[in-house]
């Protein structure tokens, strides 16, 4: 559980915030109807799926060549007021809502941000240590998995063998096999991880890592490119994770996640049983089996013992 530092690797593109706005904006409006949102739809053709411009802009309060410019790229001078309005007629969520604004009013960087490492305070440390029989995760940017408590590691697999850059969510989940057999709903899992992403490269398109992660996984997962496609987001605070342990079988996890305060980036992700609960019963074996519990984990390598 060593800190986490950002791999060495070659510069990459940023992403471009104009093409992710006018993408976001279209893939938002072709997922409406006329009549979801209260129009009248004439004709049973239509050359475009979803809402044509025109109407969108209508329901927003704008006109036409103002929307235009809008998807097309072009948010430096909307007001945070048509922002809202477009995010209303659109029927954005709030992590949605967050992400327009993030790709139309793209914060300014004077330089290009340094490589640094994701340093992790000792005290925060010891509280993921003393948190027994609880798997608990600190999450960064990227979804890059910064320090986890051996619970975690009983449940997740011990992270403690793979190189820096591999302790990553996004990584896990569509270049490792076994965790396709770890998450009884895989498909939920992946896309919670792209969503995500998203709402990551919206606050920070110019982040070289993040531009060469997508790139990487865009190459080797065929279903990551396509859930990348769809510019889906999300924050997942909550949930019931499913999973199918080596060890012991199904394990049903409530997921609970905190931001830091100090680092509002970073996410303490939680997973516990109803008490009394098979799953429950379950996690008490996992903790009673320590080392061994953490070696058959996910399948993963085993860990360290020093």
């Amino acid at each position: 559980m060593d800190e986490y530092a950002e791999p060495a690797r070659e510069p990459a593109d940023a992403l471009d915030p104009r093409a992710e706005l006018s993408e976001f904006l279209r893939t938002r409006r072709a997922r409406l109807k006329p009549e979801d949102v209260g129009l009248r739809s004439f004709g049973r053709y239509r050359r475009v799926p979803g809402l044509r411009r025109e109407e969108l802009a209508q329901l927003a309060g704008v006109s036409v060549a103002y929307y235009t410019r809008l998807e097309q790229g072009n948010g430096r001078h909307v007001s945070p007021e048509v922002l809202d309005a477009i995010a209303r007629a659109l029927r954005l969520s709030d992590a949605e809502h967050a992400h327009l604004t993030h790709l139309a009013k793209p914060r300014q960087h004077k330089k290009k941000p340094a490589v640094r490492t994701q340093q992790v305070r000792g005290p925060l440390r010891t509280l993921l240590d003393t948190m027994d029989g609880v798997p608990a995760i600190l999450v960064g940017r990227r979804s890059d998995i910064l320090v986890w408590n051996r619970m975690a590691a009983a449940v997740f697999g011990d992270w403690a063998e793979l190189p820096a850059h591999e302790r990553n969510w996004a990584r896990l989940v569509f270049l490792k096999p076994e965790y396709r057999d770890l998450f009884v709903d895989w498909g939920r899992k992946a896309n919670d991880v792209v969503s995500q992403l998203r709402m990551d490269a919206g606050s920070h398109p110019d982040d070289p890592q993040l531009s060469a992660l997508v790139g990487e996984l865009s190459v080797k997962s065929e279903e990551f490119r396509r859930l990348w496609a769809t510019h889906d987001v999300k924050e997942k605070c909550h949930d019931i994770q499913r999973l199918h342990h080596p060890l012991v079988g199904e394990l049903d996890l409530r997921l609970e996640s905190f931001h830091q305060a100090d680092a509002h980036e970073r996410m303490l992700v939680t997973y516990h049983a109803e008490p009394g609960s098979p799953s429950a019963e379950a996690l008490r074996l996992l903790a009673s089996w320590g080392t061994d519990a953490t070696r058959a984990g996910a399948g993963m390598p085993p860990a360290r013992t020093t």
